[in-house]
C-alpha cells in the first residue's frame, strides 16, 4: 500500500493493541505527510537539544572523563590492554603509556561554541535510539503487514549496533588513534594540538564506526527486496575488501594498526552480512515455493 493512503498514527501500537486493519486506514494528502513528517522532526530536535542541555550543564564530565579519555593513563582500553599483557606472561610489555599533550585554543570563544558543538553531538549520539524510533513511526504504516513483521525489532537492532560502532570506536579506535596522531612528529615542526582539533578526530573515530556498524541491517532489507543476494556479495568479496581498506584509511589515520583495528571488524561484519542474506533469501524461497504449491492445489 502506498503511504500517501494511510495515515499515519492509524498503524500505531496503542498500550499493547494490535494495528489496525489497512481497511480502517484514513488516505493522507500530501500537504498531511509534511505535516505528520515535521512533527518527527520537531519531537527528533527536542530529544536532541534535550540530551544536548544535559551534556552542556555535565561539562566537566563530558570534557574531563569522556573526551579526555584516550588521553588519560587509567583509560579503560589501557588498563584492559596491560591486564591481559600481564595475564599471558608477557608482564607490562603491552602496557600503553599514552602521549601527553596539552589542547590549545587559538580563538576568543573557541572553548564555549566548542562546547556546545559537543553538547549536540553527544545529544545525536545518545538519542539515535529515539531518532530512529521517530523515523520508524514514519516509515512503517507505508509498508506492508508482512513487511513490518519482518521487520519487528527493528530499531532496537539497529540501537545496538549502533551503540556498538560508537563504543568500538571510543575504546578501541581513538586510544590507538590518539597516540599515534599525539606522538608523530617532523623535524623541526613543533604541534600544538587545538581543541577544535582533537574533538574533530574525536567525533571522526566514532560517529562513522556507528554508523558502518548498520552494515548487516542494510543488508538484510536489500536481501528482502532482492537488490542482493549472497551470491553476489561473494562474487564481490575482494572488491569489498578493498573498500574496507580505504574506508578503514580515511576512517583513521595514516597508521597501519590502527587501519587494521577498524578494517578486520568491517570485514566481519560483511562476512556476517553474507549469512544473513543467504538466511534471508532461502527463507524467500521457501515461501515462494509454498506459495506455488498452494496454487497448485487450489487451481489458480
Amino acid at each position: 500500500m502506498a503511504l500517501d493512503q494511510a495515515n499515519v498514527d492509524d498503524y500505531y501500537y496503542n498500550d499493547g493493541e494490535p494495528p489496525k486493519q489497512l481497511g480502517e486506514a484514513k488516505e493522507m494528502s500530501f500537504l498531511d505527510h509534511l505535516e505528520e513528517l515535521r512533527w518527527h522532526i520537531i519531537r527528533s530536535l527536542i530529544a536532541i537539544v534535550a540530551v544536548g542541555i544535559g551534556m552542556f550543564i555535565a561539562k566537566d564530565f563530558v570534557f574531563g572523563t569522556l573526551i579526555a579519555g584516550p588521553k588519560q593513563p587509567d583509560f579503560l582500553s589501557y588498563r584492559v590492554i596491560c591486564s591481559l599483557s600481564n595475564l599471558v606472561g608477557l608482564g607490562n610489555s603491552m602496557c600503553i603509556t599514552p602521549v601527553d599533550f596539552p589542547l590549545t585554543t587559538v580563538n576568543f570563544g573557541e572553548e564555549f561554541i566548542t562546547h556546545i558543538k559537543v553538547s549536540f553531538i553527544m545529544g545525536f549520539i545518545i538519542a539515535f535510539p529515539y531518532l530512529f524510533w521517530e523515523f520508524w513511526r514514519f516509515i512503517s504504516p507505508g509498508l506492508y503487514a508482512k513487511e513490518r513483521r519482518a521487520a519487528r525489532g527493528v530499531v532496537w537492532v539497529c540501537s545496538l549496533l549502533f551503540m556498538m560502532g560508537v563504543s568500538f570506536g571510543y575504546f578501541i579506535i581513538a586510544p590507538f588513534a590518539v597516540n599515534f596522531l599525539a606522538g608523530y612528529s617532523i623535524t623541526g615542526v613543533q604541534t600544538t594540538p587545538t581543541l577544535v582539533s582533537y574533538v574533530n578526530y574525536m567525533v571522526m573515530f566514532t560517529a562513522p564506526a556507528g554508523i558502518v556498524f548498520e552494515l548487516p541491517i542494510v543488508v538484510y532489507f536489500l536481501s528482502k527486496v532482492g537488490l542482493i543476494t549472497p551470491q553476489f556479495l561473494k562474487k564481490y568479496r575482494r572488491h569489498a575488501i578493498i573498500i574496507i581498506l580505504l574506508l578503514s584509511a580515511l576512517i583513521t589515520p595514516p597508521d597501519v594498526v590502527t587501519q587494521f583495528l577498524i578494517g578486520i571488524p568491517l570485514f566481519i561484519l560483511y562476512e556476517i552480512s553474507i549469512n544473513i542474506s543467504k538466511r534471508v533469501v532461502k527463507r524467500e524461497e521457501a515461501k515462494e515455493r509454498e506459495r506455488e504449491a498452494e496454487l497448485a492445489r487450489t487451481g489458480n
